[in-house]
């Protein structure tokens, strides 16, 4: 079961390699990307799409690291037995959040 499991895995993932290999192939034509203030600047369309990815998967995990450091911070007070307000007992509330 185990090895039908890895090759299942290792042939969806040759075939994900080889999908992207095609279309970067497919796409090795010049592009012009043209910035503010008359600046422009000419590249394969494989490479400024793949630019724009890891430039929003920067911004992405950008975004999420400040969450990120609170959540290891209240976890490393959990830890330590410190309660925060975050982490606090809010079933002695009565009034019901949201609607």
């Amino acid at each position: 079961m185990k090895t039908l499991v890895w090759l299942a895995q290792y042939l969806l993932k040759a075939a994900i390699f080889f999908t992207l290999f095609a279309f970067a192939l497919n796409n090795q034509g010049d592009v012009t990307v043209r910035f503010f203030f008359g600046y422009q600047w000419t590249a394969p369309l494989v490479l400024v799409v793949l630019i724009t990815f890891a430039a929003g998967l920067l911004l992405g995990v950008l975004g999420m690291v400040p969450r990120w450091w609170r959540q290891r911070r209240a976890a490393a007070l959990a830890r330590q037995g410190v309660t925060t307000p975050s982490t606090a007992d809010t079933s002695t509330s009565s009034a019901p959040h949201g609607l």
